[in-house]
């Protein structure tokens, strides 16, 4: 696996605005500026950047409650996504749907979803469309542990494997459903073992390594496209937040959190590893960075100067007009 130095420069500057934008949402909603629900995705970067840079317009992806990473990964803009988790009408949903149900439909982002395991079916119906169209495009559906235990998961899979669809499930698996152990949770030896069961190709990896993501992720959407049918993929990663914002974390052992950012952080392993091998720049790194974080600071600035939603739009948007 070769990448070139822009696909590289790519790379590490979605990390890093995802890790810029969480790191913010967390001090913006702990001061009582975000209303609603908040989960965040800093830790998991490699994930869901390694996946969707394979991705184009055209392809779809599904998330879940913990939607901020995919959506800036899949490159949904920015402005749009803060000023929804601020309640403002410039945000994508017109400030309606917050955090857990950020889409963008024009970019193929289906959706973040409250519902656990909401995703899967979602993402088989989304294949279908695009496989019956021929248009060689194909659908990822991101499920954490807790909702790789659902139901509508285990459905999507056989179905996904009946129909050969072009659908690639990632699981991302942080450790906890909630507060509940994917050791314990979890009865197979792994969420890969599981998707075997249902004749899926299904491989493990770290997700903490980028470019392991990113080379499982090229031969499963590869794969796909080539109409040889679904795969999944066992991302094992962190989070370094609560379950949601506000989540005392007390099932997590003491500096856990700290010990995963100190040797296990996804950003830290891509610098040291493009850097020595001469591949970046750490000036070049940090230039990035900070754009990042100036990019953040005018959306967080743009959202609060935004206007609310007018309360007369109350109900529009809520059903479809045939």
């Amino acid at each position: 696996m070769s990448l070139t130095k822009n696909e590289l420069l790519k790379a590490y500057r979605v990390m890093a605005t995802i890790r810029a934008f969480e790191e913010r949402v967390h001090v913006e909603f702990a001061a009582g500026e975000i209303p609603g629900f908040v989960h965040l995705y800093a830790g998991e970067e490699a994930c869901a950047t390694g996946v969707c840079l394979h991705l184009s317009d055209e392809d779809f992806i599904a998330s879940t409650h913990r939607g901020h990473g995919h959506c800036i990964a899949k490159g949904v803009d920015v402005h749009g996504m803060m000023a929804e988790l601020f309640g403002r009408d410039t945000g994508l949903c017109r400030g309606k749907g917050g955090s857990m149900h950020i889409a963008d439909l024009d970019l193929g982002m289906m959706g973040a979803n409250g519902i656990v395991g909401g995703g899967p079916p979602l993402i088989c119906g989304a294949a279908l469309a695009v496989s019956r169209a021929g248009r060689g495009n194909v659908a990822v559906a991101f499920v954490g542990d807790g909702g790789s235990n659902q139901g509508t998961t285990f459905e999507s899979l056989n179905l996904a494997k009946i129909w050969n669809l072009p659908a690639i499930f990632v699981v991302e698996d942080n450790g906890y459903a909630e507060a509940t152990s994917s050791k314990y949770s979890i009865g197979a030896e792994s969420n890969a073992e599981r998707a075997r069961g249902f004749g899926l190709p299904a491989v493990r990896v770290d997700g903490h390594d980028f470019f392991a993501v990113y080379e499982a992720a090229q031969e499963a959407i590869e794969r796909a496209r080539r109409g040889e049918g679904p795969s999944l993929l066992d991302c094992q990663v962190n989070r370094y937040y609560g379950h949601f914002e506000g989540d005392a974390q007390t099932y997590r052992g003491p500096d856990e959190t700290k010990t995963l950012r100190d040797s296990r952080d996804c950003i830290k392993l891509f610098t040291q590893r493009v850097t020595e091998a001469g591949q970046l720049l750490e000036s070049e790194l940090k230039a990035i960075d900070a754009s990042a974080s100036a990019l953040i600071e005018d959306a967080v600035a743009a959202a609060k100067s935004a206007p609310k939603p007018d309360p007369s739009d109350l109900l529009t948007d809520v059903y479809v007009s045939y």
